[in-house]
């Protein structure tokens, strides 16, 4: 099995023996169960984490197996198992050592037969003091547990050991690598071993931290650890033969980096805000400040303290606030706080480790900014004891007076905004004192009319105080209230008439002239002297008229309950009345007359007309009457048929059903189709009853098995209407002169299209057009041209030909000339043309010929001309006395030279 040694003097060498065999049978003492030792020292570290292995007792049960139940006196921190192994129930920190050793039982549960041993724990510490080596002390006990076999006899058997874990400060300076530990086994002295350890920190990420000879066994560090990177590492250890097999359990090492002061704190803000209400009683709450410190939070280095280093400013106390220590809370410790005198404080905070202490600890600071909130410790006060004010009568929404006001608290908050309240003064409330938001001032405002005739002051007090209310203790001051004068002018008020609507009661029918009622109007304003005169603003009707002094209505027609502007038997009347005042004022009044219904209105029947068969059967109409007045001046009606014509009782019978209704039908066996107007008597049941004949327009026609008309019949009855048939005669004569607009149109095209047949090409016509050409030619000293050729072609002589050697650059080349023909001398109307195509076909036989619009150049007259220049053509003696009438003959192209040349001097 494993053991652990202690190397170089340096580190505690931890020997784990393995269990010896028992003596001998030959000469053995009896077998006495119990502990193996009474007092037992073991070492336990600064910290351990809950379910660590702390050490193993030793219990020798002689054969008991099972039967052994341990128990120790502390089960609230430490928790034993049937193996004897001690294990730690809770986390536990570094404490000074007990008074008392930790008391184990073991405990017979067959016999009830208890043992009780006491083990001494120790912290490294106190190990230090003692002079001996830091991790583990040097005469630490082993403690085996026994082993449990059924008979006496002694037997080697495997046991695992518990290590308690191996302490290793971090940020060591060495010299590296540096031993901590030897591991090793009893089967080395027969045999060679090979050591090893595995995990991280060893052949695990990070790997080279820890390495082990392979043949002593010595763990060693390589490097500086360091705790806030990696706290603690866990490794394995294995012991093999040279072969590789494994001749030990693995066992366990825990190895505790123990953490050194090497980290300051650290606020997570290094400017802290917070807040407090202004005059706060001492004890409130403001806020809390946070450090971290990377050290272990369980030991000292990382346990931090804070306090407050400096107050700024120093008003009205230098220590205005205080600070938890531990917990970094920042409370108020004196009172005056007043946010209109010191809005703000500023704080700076330190934290300190090592539980502050300032020799030892490494300290940080931050900042805290302490602004002190508005509360409502401020009443509203008026700039003024009295506001003045003054507004005409009947205005409203009108601002009469602004009322000022002062507040020392935060402006823009509900401490500081003010609110108005009309407290007397204004019994009828007209009145309001609204907030001005922006300017915090009262706008006292009429909401509604005042009459000057009634109150011509009105004295309002009005009292001003905050959205909340005032801070307890503080009361309004006598300045928080204030009077407001308002005075009322007077204006020139609307004349108004009363009753208004008024109703009179008339039967229907009065005659024009006639006097209804007065309708007056009342000046409200008892304090001017004025008139007041009235127009008729609306009559629809026209029936009525005003005396404009009087007031008096009177009618100037009939009036008539059946007009359509009755409604219900209502006619409705407006009328105006004005003033003289300045500026004038008007007001208007509605005249409602209720016109009785009198008999003035003869009944007619309904409906107008009706379809019949001409047999009897089936065969009823039935019918109505109506009138426009009322009952009892309407129905019952009287339905008779007149005696003439003659034909008219004979071919109808008219049957009363009720008093409002009668059905027609035919007296006869047949009535041949056709329109009948049948005339029909109907009386009303007024007082004066009246009579009416009305003409019932009957269409019979053939009708069907189920009464009706067919629609052969319908379409024979059916007539036209006057409009209908206008409307298709128009229909007709438009369409007509649509019709002869369009040929007319088709016509004139038709003659255009001939005209323009006649008319020449416009870049052919020579009357009104200038010929342009491509080529003028190169002057008048290479032009040989001779005009008179056209008018004497014959008289050209051979010896006018230019000479050889004097020639255009761009003329033709000599050749052969062709024959063009010759005029004779003698003109005769149609040489000319045939001169003009003969030329024409030899230039187009001409090979030589330059282009046709190269030729056209005259500009220049040529040497020897029989006329000087184009302007004497008319004055020639060779041609003055030509006849050029024959070529009007020749159409419309010679027309122009006909014109000039042949026509008089004018």
């Amino acid at each position: 099995m494993f053991s652990l040694h202690e190397g170089s003097g340096l580190l505690l060498l931890l020997l784990l023996a393995g269990l010896q065999i028992a003596a001998e049978a030959r000469g053995a003492p009896p077998c006495s169960p119990g502990f193996s030792e009474d007092l037992y020292t073991v070492v336990v570290p600064d910290i351990t984490e809950k379910g660590w292995p702390l050490f193993n007792v030793k219990f020798v049960s002689c054969g008991r197996g099972g039967l052994v139940r341990f128990e120790c006196s502390n089960p609230s921190d430490f928790r034993i198992e049937d193996n004897g192994v001690v294990y730690a129930a809770r986390t536990l920190q570094r404490t000074p050592a007990p008074a008392s050793p930790l008391l184990i039982k073991a405990v017979d549960t067959t016999t009830q037969q208890q043992w009780v041993t006491q083990v001494k724990m120790m912290p490294p510490t106190q190990v230090q003091e003692l002079a001996v080596p830091p991790l583990m002390s040097k005469n630490f006990e082993e403690i085996v547990f026994p082993p449990q076999n059924a008979d006496s006899t002694l037997k080697r058997i495997k046991r695992d050991w518990v290590i308690p874990p191996i302490n290793v400060p971090e940020n060591s300076r060495g010299p590296f690598p540096q031993e901590l530990v030897r591991i090793r086994s009893d089967h080395d002295k027969n045999r060679s071993l090979r050591y090893s350890v595995t995990g991280p920190g060893a052949d695990q990420p990070p790997t080279g931290i820890f390495t082990i000879d392979p043949i002593s066994g010595e763990l060693s560090v390589n490097k500086p650890l360091d705790r806030e990177h990696i706290p603690s590492f866990h490794l394995r250890a294995h012991a093999v033969d040279l072969n590789g097999n494994q001749v030990e359990n693995p066992i366990d090492i825990v190895i505790n980096v123990i953490d050194m002061n090497d980290n300051r704190p650290e606020f997570t803000h290094q400017i802290w805000n917070g807040t407090v209400p202004e005059g706060s009683k001492p004890g409130t709450f403001v806020m809390t400040v946070t450090s971290i410190d990377k050290d272990d939070p369980k030991t000292a280095n990382g346990m931090l303290r804070y306090k407050i280093l400096s107050q700024n400013p120093e008003s009205p106390s230098s220590n205005m606030f205080t600070i938890n220590n531990k917990t970094g809370g920042i409370i108020t410790v004196a009172a005056g706080l007043d946010r209109e005198k010191v809005p703000q404080y500023t704080l700076i905070i330190q934290a300190t480790d090592m539980e502050g202490n300032p020799m030892y600890g490494l300290s940080n600071t931050a900042t805290a900014v302490i602004r002190v909130t508005d509360i409502n410790d401020n009443p509203p006060e008026f700039t003024a004891e009295t506001f003045f004010g003054e507004v005409p009568e009947n205005a409203v929404n009108v601002i009469v007076a602004n009322l000022t006001v002062t507040d020392k608290d935060q402006p823009n908050t509900p401490a500081w905004n003010a609110v108005y309240k009309i407290t007397g003064g204004d019994p009828t409330g007209r009145f309001s004192v609204p907030t001005d938001p922006t300017t915090n001032e009262g706008l006292v405002t009429v909401v509604k009319p005042i009459d000057y005739e009634i109150s011509r002051m009105y004295v309002l007090t009005v009292e001003a105080r905050n959205e909340v209310s005032l801070a307890r203790g503080i009361h309004p001051p006598k300045q928080s209230t204030a009077t407001v004068s308002i005075r009322v002018t007077d204006v020139n008020e609307s004349p108004y008439f009363d009753p208004n609507p008024k109703l009179i009661r008339l039967e229907e029918g009065m005659l024009p002239e006639s006097t209804l009622t007065m309708f007056t109007a009342q000046d409200p304003d008892r304090y001017m002297q004025q008139t007041i005169r009235y127009s008729k603003l609306s009559d629809l009707a026209n029936w009525l008229r005003i005396d404009p002094g009087t007031g008096r209505i009177s009618t100037i027609a009939i009036l008539d309950r059946e007009s359509p502007y009755v409604k219900n038997s209502l006619y409705n009347a407006t009328f105006l009345a004005t003033d003289n005042g300045k500026p004038p004022a008007s007001g208007t009044g509605t005249l409602q007359i209720y016109l009785v219904d009198i008999n003035d209105n003869a009944p007619k029947v309904y409906p107008h007309e009706a379809e019949i068969c001409e047999k009897p059967e089936p065969n009823a109409i039935n019918i109505t009457a109506l009138d426009g007045d009322l009952n009892p001046n309407a129905g019952p009606f009287a339905f008779e048929l007149p005696h003439r014509p003659q034909d008219v009782k004979r071919n109808w019978t008219l049957t009363r059903l009720n008093g409002d209704y009668a059905q027609m039908s035919l007296k006869i066996g047949f009535l041949e189709s056709g329109i009948y107007e049948v005339p029909i008597i109907i009386t009303d049941s007024g007082n004066l009853p009246m009579s009416n004949t009305s003409y019932l327009r009957i269409k019979v026609c053939q009708c069907d098995m189920n009464g009706d008309c067919t629609d052969q019949q319908h379409i024979m009855a059916a007539g036209l209407g006057t409009g209908a048939i206008i409307s298709i005669l128009l229909c007709i004569i438009i369409l007509l002169i649509l019709v002869l607009m369009f040929v007319v149109w088709m016509k004139r095209r038709d003659k255009e299209r001939q005209a323009k047949q006649l008319l020449i090409d416009p870049e052919d016509d020579v009357r009104d057009n200038i010929l342009k050409y491509d080529e003028e030619g190169g002057g008048e000293e290479d032009q040989d041209y001779d005009l008179s050729q056209l008018q004497q072609p014959d008289t050209l002589e051979p010896d006018a030909i230019k000479p050889v050697g004097i020639r255009r650059l761009d003329e033709r080349p000599l050749h052969p000339e062709p024959q063009y023909p010759m005029r004779s001398a003698a003109p005769h109307p149609g040489d000319i043309g045939d001169f003009i195509n003969e030329g024409l076909k030899a230039a187009d036989n001409d090979p030589t010929a330059p282009p046709y619009d190269s030729l056209l150049v005259f500009d220049y007259e040529g040497s020897g001309s029989t006329a000087g220049s184009l302007s004497s053509l008319n004055s020639s003696s060779s041609g003055g006395d030509q006849d050029y009438d024959y070529l009007n003959d020749w159409g419309p192209r010679f027309r122009k030279l006909a014109d000039m040349y042949g026509g008089s001097d004018d």
